[in-house]
């Protein structure tokens, strides 16, 4: 019958400060130390009880004492580490967003060093003068090739219809940058 009336107390002790940290956690959640400090004092007081078989409800107390004691000490460390990781990890952002600000600063200004100096090729290049071109067997002067320029002022596109070739005629001299092509018959 003793039994019974401790484990009824000690379920009533629980139900209790469960209910209770139910009813905190809506106004405000509870800190690792004190979630600790319950959990070791109720796991202390219990484990006093048993132990302590001559005067359970002294043994209760000082378990839970000592429990209460243990489990703040253990939220704290908890709590210390947890808020060692967000430094760090607050740390690490901070250094990973200044890397990219600088790598976003230097592809920019690499971007902008590129756009001046293609202008400054643009401006200094020499402007295409009057080509001559060689006379061709059939005793018709070849015809330039068609230049289109971009709005940078460079050549962008030439004809393809017509293949210059400065040795028209001799048998055995290739075109440019092509196998040798001569008469199959």
């Amino acid at each position: 019958m003793k039994k019974l009336s401790y484990i009824s107390t000690l379920i009533l002790l629980i139900t209790a400060t469960f209910t209770n940290a139910v009813q905190a956690q809506e106004k405000k959640p509870w800190s690792p130390q004190a979630k600790g400090a319950v959990i070791g004092g109720v796991g202390g007081a219990a484990a006093g009880a048993i132990i302590h078989k001559r005067n359970r409800p002294v043994g209760g107390v000082v378990g839970g004492v000592a429990g209460a004691g243990v489990g703040y000490a253990i939220g704290k460390r908890t709590d210390n580490k947890r808020k060692e990781a967000a430094r760090v990890a607050a740390a690490n952002r901070a250094a990973a967003n200044r890397a990219a600000a600088d790598r976003a600063e230097r592809a920019s200004l690499a971007r902008r060093v590129e756009a001046a100096e293609k202008k400054a090729a643009v401006a200094t290049a020499p402007k295409p003068q009057a080509q001559q071109y060689p006379m061709m067997a059939n005793g018709f002067a070849a015809t330039a090739p068609l230049m289109l320029v971009g709005a940078d002022g460079a050549p962008i596109a030439s004809n393809a219809a017509y293949l210059p070739n400065e040795s028209y005629g001799e048998r055995n001299t290739p075109y440019p940058s092509s196998e040798v092509r001569r008469k199959s018959w």
